[in-house]
This record gives C-alpha cells, structure tokens and sequence, in this order.
C-alpha cells in the first residue's frame, strides 16, 4: 500500500498543473475567515454574518465543511487528471509492463483518493478550530465536540465525489469528457428530484432521489443557512416552514459507501477488460 501511494504522490509532486490547484485550494480554504466581514442589507436591516453566530461551536463545523465543499472542484481536476493523463501518456501501459497488476493500479489511484480527502478534511479541522477559538461564543469542549461528525461527514462526501470522477476518468479517458459527463450526470438527477418535486411530493423525492449516485453523496452535508436565527424570522415573515435540522441519518453513510465501492469496483472492471 504504502509503494503504491509512493508512486501516486511522485506523479502529483511532477506534475505542475496540480501544484497550483493544490495551492489554490486550500488558499480559497484560508479565505474562509473572511466571510466574518460580509455584510447584507433586507429591507432598513444590515446584516453582518459574523453576528449571526456563523463561527460558533458547534455550528462552525456545519457551516465550515459545507463552504469548504464548494472548492472541492479543485482537487476534482486534479484527480480526473490523475486518471486521464495515464491513459494520455500511456503510463498505464508501462505501469503494467513494469509488474503492477490491473488491481494494484486501480487500488494506487484510490488510495491517493482517500489521502487527499484526509488532508482536505485536517485542514478544514484546523481553520474551523482556529476560527471557532477566535470568533465563538462557547468554547466548551461538549460545544467544540458536539457536532464534530460532520467532518467524517466531509471526508466521506470528498471521497464520493472522487471516487465517482475517477470511473469517469477511466470511462472516458479525457478529463473535458469525464468532467463533462459528471456535470451532466448532476443536471439529470436535479432535474429528476426538481419533477418528482412538483409532480408528486418533495418528500418522496428528496427518499427517492436520496439513493442516486450523486445526490446521495450531496445529501451527506445538508445546507446550514436555515439553522441561523435571521433566516428562520425571515421564514415566518414570507409563510415559509423551515424543517428542523435532526443531524445527518446513519443511512446517508451507508448509501455513501455502498456507492464508493460501486465506484471503485466499475473502474477496475473497466480497466480489466480494456485493451491496452
């Protein structure tokens, strides 16, 4: 294990496209401090969000890992890259030759997956914990730990995301295609829970669509903004009935990691009967 994430950490370090992405992710990430200074104004009000309890324990982890998701398309390119310029270079090739079996090299590319996931989520941890220290309110440690699980919740969501890139990575072997067709994917099952939505019910289509690939994984870290006290009153004012915020159900995991092995198990399928 520790070989073949040898080679995939040699392959990231030289290639100079990922630097930069890298480097751009997690400046983005320290950027997150500045949202404190954001202001709004609703009608004769001003809001500053930092006021709104944004940076307190426990919701900072909420708010933190959902605003950290947004530059996940980031380390997404990198990853397609990872995949796709093996089979553009045709290492893949040389890789085998070389003595690494089909698995080995399916196995490498995911184990690099579930490091670059852990180093995103530590250094969420760390902005959060930095920031929650400053800017919270409680600093207890039932607050700082009370809704720590969403960081499992972030790796795992990170780890989807990836996971399902990489199999389109080995589909398609171009990254403009694989991302192509990600995105795509995306519209298609919004669309289905935007219909099922209108012609049914929302709540058998967030059930049913919670099933589907990626709004399954996208399920996993629930949007925060209705949990603050500013968009609850502006809900009552316009009749809008804001759901209670219950955590994250067990099942959205489950769902999560059924997917990831699905996703792993295709993109050695695929590389098992391609010709290369």
């Amino acid at each position: 294990m520790k070989r073949l994430l040898s080679i995939e950490l040699y392959k990231v370090k030289h290639h100079k496209l990922s630097k930069i992405l890298f480097i751009a992710y997690f400046a983005l990430l320290s950027s997150i401090a500045l949202i404190a200074s954001i202001k709004f104004t609703i009608g004769h009000t001003t809001i500053y969000l930092a006021d709104q309890g944004i940076f307190n324990f426990p919701y900072i982890w909420h708010f933190n890992t959902y605003t950290a998701d947004f530059f996940t398309f980031f380390l997404a390119i990198i990853v397609v890259s990872m995949v796709t310029n093996e089979f553009g270079y045709r290492t893949v090739k040389q890789n085998l030759i070389d003595g690494m079996t089909k698995k080995e090299f399916v196995l490498s590319k995911f184990t690099f997956l579930v490091v670059l996931s852990l180093l995103a989520t530590a250094f969420v941890a760390i902005i959060t914990l930095v920031l929650g220290w400053f800017y919270s309110d409680f600093t207890s440690f039932n607050s700082i730990v009370k809704e720590i699980y969403f960081l499992p919740a972030f790796f795992l969501k990170l780890l989807g995301i990836f996971s399902f890139i990489m199999l389109t990575g080995f589909i398609f072997k171009r990254s403009a295609f694989a991302l192509g067709f990600f995105f795509i994917w995306m519209i298609i099952e919004g669309i289905i829970y935007l219909t099922l939505r209108v012609k049914i019910d929302k709540e058998i289509a967030a059930q049913v669509t919670g099933f589907f690939p990626y709004l399954s994984i996208k399920n996993l870290l629930p949007e925060p903004a209705t949990r603050l006290s500013f968009a609850k009153n502006i809900g009552k004012q316009i009749g809008e009935k804001i759901d209670v915020f219950n955590g994250i159900p067990i099942q959205n995991y489950i769902i999560v990691i059924f997917w990831i092995t699905i996703f792993v198990f295709l993109s050695y399928y695929i590389l098992k009967k391609r010709d290369l």
